[in-house]
């Protein structure tokens, strides 16, 4: 584990290289007590941005390795877990929100460490405990934001357990570690692989239901949990702005080049108003490009659209006749005011989006048809000046090819917020000028985290409780509205039909 000496260390000393000294990540100041350091000035005698980049990347290995010679070598996920404290942590449970949680139901936290039976090997997994003499006994395999996802499973009798290890990622070792003997349902992420061996092992346990925090679930073996009658949850209907926001917030700050400028600021580079600095694309007139107008993919062009008066063209297998009507209202509304009405079109191929587009935002599933969707050849046909934008799943792009395009096309951007091989990048990535990265975080709203954690927790108790399932997985408000009780339904199984199981006629 690293000490919380090396975090000092390491918040002391590491740039923006690492994407991670913006002041606004440092909500969290007060609880840590350490300075925010402001970005470093050129180093004395450097005149080169390049080469102070260099000297400062070549600092924060020396300080990694420090914290290696103090702490030892770092377990999968430690560093992440060290510069996770630098970050805000805002939507992790508040002491305050659990505080209240034990008031109301006058129970005791535990906490605990616990081993794989018969594994000497295996390290301990710490947990915390609510509600310790529940009748059900449910695990989330991380702790997850808001406290009333808890609070609706200590009310229906669930001792709740959540396990606080410092790893982003845990080992199927952990996860059995955490099923134990008897466990009757398990909250888990999409960083986990849940397949045949952790749902052999929770049925074995009595496990009736397993939930990814998620709307996705490409890392679910469902057939796998058909074998074992596990439901699978997952948490639609909670994602969609949010993902859309985010998608077009790295459209804007990539036309505009807000990252470079705000690089360039912290550098202390700035002497004065320049004609030629920062010059980027205006949006407005230019055309918006969306492959896969379903419920992300639509919200996203209406905001495009909408917000900064772009066209769209847009493919999809389907028909977008909401997208259609609301552009054609909107292009009315503008002509009625003497502006320049703004024009849509569904394309007949993909090909032809990636020519036409200014700005091209991705919204496919990802199966076999999708997999390196963009790729050296379809990178070719878009614009020099284009934007790209992939808010929906990593394997999407062919990323060692969008590497090699960037280096080729310096007024080419992009804007990622996932990745081929999560968590990591491919090699050039992140020493892109045109690329802007974010690590995963297009759901990452209070409303929607919570949201997804209540959907979750809803979709293993109803299950458990023997609730149907819910008509329509896409319409979750009557489960997120925190003002009422929750219907009697599981939100979203994915396999319930491959289970008989019944459907709420509410």
């Amino acid at each position: 584990m690293i000490s919380f000496r090396a975090i000092a260390l390491l918040r002391a000393r590491i740039s923006r290289l690492l994407s991670l000294t913006t002041r606004a990540h440092y909500f969290d100041e007060a609880r840590h007590g350490l300075k925010c350091p402001s970005y470093p000035r050129l180093h004395k005698g450097i005149l080169s941005w390049n080469d102070h980049a260099t000297i400062r990347r070549d600092e924060v290995k020396a300080v990694v390795t420090q914290i290696e010679e103090v702490d030892g070598p770092n377990d999968e996920g430690a560093m992440f877990t060290c510069l996770s404290k630098l970050c805000d942590n805002s939507l992790q449970p508040h002491a305050n929100e659990q505080a209240a949680t034990k008031a109301r139901h006058k129970i005791e936290l535990e906490t605990e460490e616990r081993k794989l039976p018969n594994s000497s090997m295996a390290k301990p997994v710490s947990i915390e405990v609510w509600n310790p003499n529940g009748k059900y006994r449910v695990v989330s395999t991380k702790p997850m934001p808001g406290a009333r996802w808890i609070n609706l499973l200590i009310e229906q009798d669930f001792r709740v357990e959540i396990c606080t290890q410092r790893k982003t990622i845990l080992s199927v070792e952990d996860i059995l570690a955490l099923i134990g003997d008897k466990c009757d349902g398990v909250i888990g992420q999409l960083t986990e692989e849940w397949g045949e061996t952790l749902f052999s092992a929770l049925s074995r346990a009595g496990g009736k239901a397993f939930s990814n925090m998620a709307v996705g679930y490409n890392n679910v073996d469902v057939s796998a949990a058909n074998k074992y009658g596990v439901a699978v949850g997952n948490t639609p209907g909670v994602l969609t702005e949010t993902t859309a926001e985010l998608a077009a917030a790295l459209s804007l700050a990539a036309a505009r080049r807000v990252v470079e400028a705000d690089e360039f600021m912290r550098a202390g580079l700035y002497d004065g108003w320049l004609p030629h600095l920062f010059v980027g694309n205006l949006l407005k007139g230019q055309t918006v490009g969306v492959i896969g107008a379903g419920r992300i993919g639509s919200a996203y062009a209406r905001m495009m659209v909408e917000g900064f008066k772009m066209n769209l063209i847009y493919y999809d297998l389907y028909q977008a006749t909401r997208l259609e009507k609301f552009v054609t209202a909107y292009s009315e509304f503008l002509k009625a005011n003497g502006e320049q009405p703004v024009i849509w079109k569904r394309a007949s191929t993909m090909d032809e989006v990636l020519r036409e587009a200014d700005v091209i935002s991705l919204h496919p599933v990802l199966d076999k048809t999708t997999y390196h969707l963009v790729n050296k050849q379809t990178l070719s046909m878009m614009k020099k000046e284009a934007i790209l934008i992939n808010c929906s799943r990593g394997p999407v792009i062919d990323e060692a090819a969008l590497v090699e395009h960037l280096k080729a096309n310096p007024m080419f951007r992009v804007g990622l917020d996932v990745f081929e091989d999560e968590p990591r990048m491919k090699p050039g990535l992140a020493d892109m000028k045109n690329a802007i990265v974010v690590p995963h975080i297009a759901s990452a709203s209070k409303w929607t985290r919570e949201g997804m954690a209540t959907l979750a927790a809803l979709n293993v108790l109803g299950k458990i409780k023997g609730y149907p399932v819910w008509h329509d997985p896409n319409k979750v408000e009557p489960f997120i509205n925190e003002k009422a009780r929750p219907p009697s339904a599981c939100p979203s199984i994915v396999n319930a039909k491959a289970l008989s199981l019944p459907v709420s006629k509410l």
